[in-house]
């Protein structure tokens, strides 16, 4: 395990400690182990990693993804100008600065920030008036975020339809779906926070494998040959745009919901892809889901109650509730992270996801106003 930072994580002689700084760097110190140990594969861990992981594999002959398939998997603004250049699905899209011009957009659109994940700062926008606003609610939450100057936010049309989430893993260029995630709750805006995720999705067999083989395609053209992707997709009249697609696992808690599909832990599937380790055979949940708790009351956390309650739902399999007393809750667009997360799993989807609403409907979050100092 390699990391870097402060508390970074080796603390035994099973890490290493590299320089997040230098690439050069932590080259040198990679190759120097792997010359006392044979490395046998090398797995990123998140955004940040990707493109150190491709080097690693580059310099130790290990199977990687070629450079531009790290910079369009990494980069939404790279993702969109390759759909665009290779003839894929993908809105229409422009770069917009702070202080705008927006004599070329189309309505309604959507604003959003380059960099920052779990679709916080995504606004719609039905008019020039609104895209102002938005494009300053967004540069106000990257200055907060980032204690810098912003010059740049993403304005792509919207486009509407039915929205889901991929999980797959490639290996030697092959991609196999892991599960694709319905998302039941409509997402049209004015903001996008995700709260259900169920699988297997209630859609036919013709629009699966229509979605296995378009992204079998992408995966193809932009070089993704290794390691696992996610995917976020709308389907429109029977077409599908790729919204996102990214070299990495699902974020956070919901990769619990691999393992209730496939029997095996979603980081135990990544790590026995990269080594080329045969997968063990174990029992396997016939439909399951979770939702992201949303934020529906700001302010200061002091308690949740009816947690008991939620667990006690039947085929709810646990509520975790993250969030600690005294802790501040913003709704999206500037919210996140998630409070807490609630897994169901059931005979069918259906089931799935009236147990993840009815668990969801005992849980109360009381809070305390929040008073902004004006000192």
């Amino acid at each position: 395990m390699a990391s870097w930072g402060a508390s970074d994580l080796p603390s035994s002689s099973l890490g290493l400690r590299i320089n997040g700084a230098s690439d050069t760097e932590s080259l040198k110190i990679i190759n120097e182990l792997n010359d006392r140990s044979l490395i046998k594969a090398v797995v990123p861990t998140d955004d940040v990693t990707v493109d150190l992981a491709r080097k690693v594999g580059e310099m130790l002959a290990l199977p990687i993804n070629s450079k531009i398939a790290v910079q369009v998997s990494t980069d939404k603004l790279a993702f969109r100008e390759f759909c665009r250049d290779h003839d894929f699905r993908t809105p229409n899209f422009q770069l917009s600065s702070i202080d705008p011009n927006h004599e070329s957009v189309a309505f309604p659109c959507v604003a959003k920030p380059l960099n920052l994940s779990g679709s916080r700062g995504v606004i719609r926008c039905n008019n020039r008036e609104e895209l102002q606003a938005a494009v300053d609610r967004i540069g106000n939450l990257l200055q907060e975020e980032q204690k810098g100057p912003v010059r740049e936010i993403l304005v792509e049309d919207f486009i509407a339809g039915d929205e889901y989430s991929v999980d797959a893993i490639v290996s030697n260029s092959v991609v196999e779906i892991l599960a694709i995630f319905e998302k039941p709750d409509p997402l049209h805006g004015p903001f996008f926070e995700e709260t259900i995720y169920v699988t297997p999705p209630r859609i036919s067999t013709g629009l699966t494998e229509q979605i296995g083989n378009e992204l079998q395609t992408v995966c193809a053209a932009i070089g993704l040959n290794e390691g696992p992707i996610h995917v976020e997709l709308r389907v429109q009249n029977h077409e599908i745009w790729f919204l996102e697609l990214a070299s990495r696992t699902i974020g956070g808690r919901c990769g619990r919901i691999i393992e209730y599909q496939t029997g095996v832990p979603l980081e135990e599937l990544v790590l026995i892809n990269a080594l080329r380790l045969p997968r063990p055979q174990k029992n396997k949940s016939s439909a399951s889901g979770v939702m992201m708790i949303p934020v529906t009351q700001e302010g200061v956390l002091r308690r949740v109650e009816g947690i008991n309650k939620a667990r006690a739902v039947e085929g709810v399999v646990d509520v975790e509730i993250d969030c600690r007393e005294g802790e501040i809750l913003r709704a999206w667009p500037e919210g996140g992270p998630y409070p807490g997360f609630i897994f169901a799993t059931a005979q069918s989807t259906d089931t799935v996801e009236y147990a993840l609403r009815a668990s969801y409907k005992c849980l109360k979050f009381v809070t305390a106003p929040l008073f902004q100092s004006k000192c």
